[in-house]
């Protein structure tokens, strides 16, 4: 089976664009960034918290590199009630870090906030094929 998700393309101002998805998430809706460069599906904690999901998040002794940083404290989410289309995504380990720079650059620019990126862990297993033509991801299940 297969579900196609709209992706909704944002403006980064001269520097890009960024695709987002809608997910659902401990019963809430959120936004994604859709991140092929990333290679874990990554959240914010302050966002987290706010879900009242910080009870969920573990501490890890890994350092996370990317995001401009190789010094980043991080922490870690297990993930089983999160929804893309009519997809339900098994059970999978989140990373979980401050990604507060994003939501206050996007507010800047007037885009909405995101809980995160969905990254290549998530975009492999179920065979992301996304079409920047007609906006659109589709995953199979």
């Amino acid at each position: 089976m297969q579900t196609t998700i709209p992706l909704q393309m944002i403006d980064l101002h001269d520097d890009g664009v960024h695709p987002l998805i809608d997910i659902r998430l401990f019963g809430k809706k959120f936004k994604l960034v859709l991140d092929t460069g990333a290679s874990r599906t990554a959240l914010d904690k302050e966002l987290l918290t706010q879900a009242n999901a910080e009870a969920l998040i573990s501490a890890t002794d890994r350092l996370s590199t990317g995001l401009g940083t190789n010094s980043m404290e991080s922490f870690t989410m297990m993930i089983d009630d999160m929804r893309i289309g009519r997809l339900k995504v098994e059970l999978f380990e989140a990373a979980v870090l401050d990604l507060s720079t994003i939501n206050i650059a996007y507010e800047q620019l007037n885009h909405p906030q995101v809980l995160g990126v969905l990254g290549g862990d998530v975009l492999m297993k179920y065979q992301a094929v996304i079409d920047y033509g007609k906006r659109k991801l589709k995953l199979k299940y």
